[in-house]
C-alpha cells in the first residue's frame, strides 16, 4: 500500500480563493491525497496567497514563514505557494522568499498532485516567469469561449485530464463534478454558505488595479455549469450561495447576452436546498434597471448590492479611470431603494489617491453622508507595481494620507453604526451560521454577507436552532454595523444531515 500523503490548504484573501482552494483540494484527494485542516499535520502545507494590496502580500508572506517554522518539529516537509501573489511575482518570489519550497502559478492547478509529488520526493520545480495573463484570451469578448480551452483558469474547469470522464457515482462520497464532468472541487468546511464562481478577470482598466494582470481578461462561466455546481453544493447542505468574481456586471457579455445574469438568477434561486442568492462585486456604470428589478424582485435572491464605488468626486474617480459622482451615485440608490427600500448595500473606497484634494475629500464625504451604506471598507492609496496610478504625479505624503484615511474611517464606522440602528425594529429573514453555546446563535441578514457586513445575534428560544436554519427575527438593538434580534419563526430548517427537510 503506498504510503498516506497529506496535504492542508491555509487560503488568504477573497472569496474566490476560497473557491479556488476547495478545486485544489478535489484535484488533490481526486488523486489520492489526504486533506487535513492543521498544516502542522500535513506533509506539504499549500499556502493559497493573495496579491491585491501591501497589507494583503504581508499576511501571505507571514503564513508562508510561519508554515515553514512547522517544518522540523512535526510531519511538515514542503511548504508551497499558490494563488495570486505567486502567480503575479512567480520567479521573483521564489528567489525572495527561499522558506517556501516552491511557488506554483495557475498553469501548474491541473498538475498540482504531480507538482507536490515532486516537491516531497526532493525535486526541484522551476517557478515561472510572471506575464500579462490579458494576452491569453482574444481581445474580443465574444471570442474567448473557444480559446479558453488551451489556457489554465482557476474554477473553470478547463485542462483537467485525470478525471475528465468521471461520473458522480464514481468518485469519493462528497467530491463531485462542479462544473459538468469536468472540474472537482471538495468542500474545505461544513459552512451553510458557499461561494461560485460566476466569471473570472476583468476587461476594466482601473488606473489603481494589478488584478486584471494576473487574473486576466474577463471570462463568464456557462450558466449550466454555474447550475450544476450550485446543485452539487445544495446536495452538501449549502443554503446560501454567493456568485463571485472581479466583475459580475459583465457576466454574459463574451456569451452573446450581457443578460444572461438576470435569467440565470431565478434559475439559481429555484435550486432545491437553495434558500438564499447573493451577488457581489458590481460595478456602478455597468448596472442596468433589469438587474435592479431581478435583484430586488427575485424571490430567493438577496436585495444586496455590492457597488465598487471607490470614490465619488469626478476629477478623482476620472484619473482611476473609472465613472460617475456623488449624484449619479445617490440617484443609483434611490432607484434601488425604490424598488426594496431595505436593501443592503456595501462598497469601499480609496482615500489620498495621487492628486485628491481637500475638495475631492469633502466631495467623496457628502456622498457617504447621503448614501445610507450598510457597510464602507476604506482603504489608504499606495503605489501598486505595473499600475498606471504609480507613475502619477500628486502623490500625497504618506503621513497625509494616514491622517484622510482616519478622518473617513471614523466618519465610516459614524454611519455604519447608523444605518444599522435604523434597522432596530423592522424583521429581517437570518441564516444561522453558528450555535456553539459560548457566543450564541450568529446568523446573518439577507444585508449583511460573509465576512465583511456584520452579522446578527439571535435572541429568545435559540437553543434547538442549527446552522443552515433560516429563522424570521425582529431586530431589537444594534452594536457598531452587527444587530440583536429575537426570532419570530423558524421558516426554513434543516435536516439532520444538513439537507433541508
Amino acid at each position: 500500500m503506498p504510503e498516506r500523503r497529506t496535504v492542508a490548504l491555509v487560503t488568504l484573501g477573497c472569496a474566490r480563493n476560497e473557491v479556488d482552494s476547495e478545486e485544489l483540494a478535489g484535484r488533490l484527494e481526486a488523486d489520492g491525497w489526504e486533506l487535513v485542516a492543521d498544516a502542522a499535520e500535513a506533509d506539504v502545507a499549500v499556502v493559497n496567497t493573495c496579491g491585491f494590496v501591501e497589507a494583503a502580500k504581508k499576511d501571505s508572506v507571514d503564513a508562508l514563514l510561519e508554515a515553514n517554522d512547522l517544518k522540523g518539529h512535526g510531519r511538515t516537509q514542503a511548504v508551497v505557494a499558490v494563488g495570486c501573489m505567486a502567480e503575479r511575482y512567480g520567479k521573483e518570489l521564489a528567489d525572495a522568499l527561499p522558506e517556501a519550497d516552491a511557488v506554483l502559478g495557475f498553469d501548474d492547478y491541473a498538475d498540482i498532485a504531480e507538482r507536490l509529488q515532486t516537491i516531497l520526493a526532493g525535486g526541484e520545480h522551476v517557478s515561472h516567469v510572471p506575464r500579462d495573463r490579458r494576452k491569453l484570451l482574444p481581445l474580443s469578448p465574444v471570442e474567448r469561449q473557444d480559446a479558453a480551452e488551451a489556457v489554465a483558469i482557476p474554477g473553470h474547469g478547463v485542462n483537467v485530464e485525470a478525471p475528465a470522464e468521471a461520473k458522480i457515482d464514481d468518485l469519493p462520497d462528497g467530491l463531485a463534478p462542479a462544473s459538468g464532468p469536468r472540474t472537482l472541487r471538495r468542500r474545505l468546511d461544513d459552512s451553510p454558505v458557499a461561494s461560485v464562481k460566476l466569471a473570472s478577470g476583468c476587461d476594466r482598466r482601473c488606473s489603481f488595479c494589478a488584478i486584471p494582470a494576473f487574473r486576466g481578461s474577463f471570462l463568464s462561466r456557462r450558466p449550466s455549469d454555474v447550475l450544476n455546481e450550485t446543485r452539487w453544493l445544495a446536495e452538501q447542505g449549502v443554503r446560501e450561495v454567493m456568485l463571485v468574481s472581479e466583475n459580475n456586471t459583465s457576466y454574459g457579455k463574451d456569451l452573446g447576452d450581457i443578460r444572461l445574469l438576470e435569467g440565470l438568477l431565478p434559475e439559481l434561486a429555484a435550486v432545491k436546498g437553495v434558500e438564499r442568492v447573493r451577488v457581489s462585486y458590481l460595478q456602478p456604470a455597468e448596472m442596468r434597471p433589469g438587474l435592479i428589478d431581478v435583484l430586488t424582485g427575485t424571490e430567493g435572491v438577496a436585495p444586496y448590492f455590492d457597488l465598487s464605488f471607490q470614490h465619488s468626486a469626478p476629477n478623482v474617480l476620472r484619473r482611476m479611470r473609472r465613472f460617475g459622482d456623488t449624484d449619479r451615485f445617490l440617484e443609483l440608490l434611490d432607484q434601488i431603494r425604490a424598488k426594496a427600500p431595505e436593501a443592503g448595500v456595501r462598497s469601499n473606497f480609496i482615500v489620498g489617491f495621487p492628486g485628491e484634494t481637500e475638495e475631492d475629500l469633502a466631495e467623496l464625504e457628502r456622498f457617504l453622508t447621503h448614501a445610507r451604506l450598510d457597510a464602507i471598507g476604506v482603504f489608504g492609496y499606495s503605489d501598486e507595481e505595473g499600475t498606471e496610478a504609480a507613475d502619477y504625479d500628486g502623490k500625497l505624503p504618506e503621513d497625509e494620507v494616514a491622517e484622510r484615511l482616519a478622518r473617513v474611517s471614523r466618519l465610516a464606522e459614524e454611519l455604519t453604526s447608523q444605518r444599522a440602528e435604523q434597522r432596530v425594529g423592522s424583521t429581517v429573514r437570518v441564516l444561522v451560521e453558528s450555535n456553539d453555546g459560548e457566543d450564541g446563535v450568529i446568523g446573518r441578514g439577507a444585508h449583511q454577507a460573509p465576512e465583511t457586513d456584520g452579522i446578527t445575534i439571535l435572541l429568545g428560544d435559540v437553543e434547538d436552532l442549527a446552522p443552515g436554519d433560516f429563522v424570521e427575527a425582529k431586530v431589537t438593538a444594534s452594536e457598531g454595523v452587527d444587530l440583536y434580534a429575537e426570532v419570530v419563526a423558524v421558516v426554513g430548517a434543516t435536516g439532520s444531515a444538513g439537507v433541508p427537510a
